[in-house]
């Protein structure tokens, strides 16, 4: 499994992020320290690794955040980026004005299991809701893909969506060749904010992501 972690924090990463991306290196809090959450942000939105353990029955633990987007992953074909990566530019170009993604993975660390929680708010709904098309467009328009990491190493996943509503999709990103291995996807468009959850594991992962999609949103105020 460790093999994936690099592609899953990439976008969460696919997921990326794919849905996920372990070579996200950002700064550590200092052990002991307690950071201050501002109300109404979106480090107040996402929820925290002891929420998500009991909504997945399981230890996660806090791994990479993001206060931007990354870019488009490297993916053919190349209408297939929205797909490959739909926690990045892709699908959340720069109009955001706040953005979070914050993935945490199996306490034993291996990458074995992600959950990756993306909040991005927008200045206007219309503005979340073209988000939100963009990436439902892309979702119909792109059955699989190969995607290429940072290391030069690719990896072939097929998506499957659900129907979509107005304002929320579920999908499935699913590794070929990876013995079962895959991400489980929705996203929510709430106000002036597109919110993503997914959940990546060799087995099914669907109902935990719904649970922790249903939270997030459910925290999300604009």
């Amino acid at each position: 499994m460790l093999r994936h972690w690099p592609l899953l924090v990439a976008a969460v990463v696919p997921c990326l992020v794919l849905a996920g991306i372990g070579w996200w290196m950002w700064p550590q809090q200092p052990a002991g320290l307690v950071p201050h959450v501002a109300a109404g942000t979106v480090q107040a939105g996402v929820l925290s690794a002891d929420s998500v353990s009991r909504l997945a029955g399981t230890t996660v633990v806090a791994g990479p955040q993001s206060d931007r987007p990354h870019a488009a992953l490297a993916v053919a074909p190349a209408e297939c980026a929205v797909a490959a990566g739909p926690t990045t530019q892709a699908v959340y170009g720069q109009a955001w004005k706040a953005f979070l993604s914050a993935t945490y993975q199996d306490s034993g660390g291996a990458g074995a299991y992600t959950v990756n929680q993306v909040i991005g708010v927008f200045p206007d709904a219309e503005k979340a809701g073209a988000a939100f098309q963009t990436l439902t467009d892309g979702l119909a328009g792109c059955p699989s893909a190969t995607v290429t990491g940072q290391a030069g190493r690719s990896s072939t996943w097929t998506y499957a969506a659900h129907p979509v509503t107005e304002v929320a999709v579920a999908w499935t990103a699913s590794q070929d060749g990876s013995a079962g291995w895959a991400c489980y996807h929705q996203a929510r468009v709430k106000g002036t904010s597109l919110v993503q959850a997914s959940v990546c594991q060799a087995g099914d992962g669907e109902p935990t992501t719904s649970k922790v999609a249903d939270e997030l949103t459910a925290k999300v105020t604009g």
